[in-house]
């Protein structure tokens, strides 16, 4: 029907946007991630570790990398969806994808 193929067209839309979205904050967590790590190595080694073997620098680097291993597994399974649904064949959606994309981008 033709509120079925709006809906879908406009699902592919938004799956679409949100993608470069997650795109970008995973761009934004990588570049406080290397903000977190410390400016030298030498720097480094001059504190005292602490019993933990980490220090404060390591800590906010690992939750960083964390952060962007979730946003690349959420970026994959959206980017797997959006293809699946253009391999559909169905010109409406290929350009809601493209649209969303886009207009993801944009934003």
């Amino acid at each position: 029907s033709r509120a079925g193929m709006v809906l879908s067209v406009l699902v592919i839309l938004l799956l679409s946007m949100f993608y470069e979205a997650i795109k970008m904050g995973k761009a934004v967590l990588l570049q406080r991630a290397l903000l977190a790590l410390p400016r030298s190595l030498s720097q480094e080694s001059l504190v005292e570790p602490e019993e933990g073997g980490a220090g404060p620098a390591q800590g906010r680097w690992f939750w960083y990398h964390v952060g962007q291993t979730l946003f690349h597994v959420v970026q994959v399974v959206l980017g797997y969806m959006v293809m699946l649904a253009v391999m559909s064949y169905n010109a409406w959606i290929f350009l809601g994808a493209i649209a969303g994309s886009v207009l993801g981008y944009f934003m």
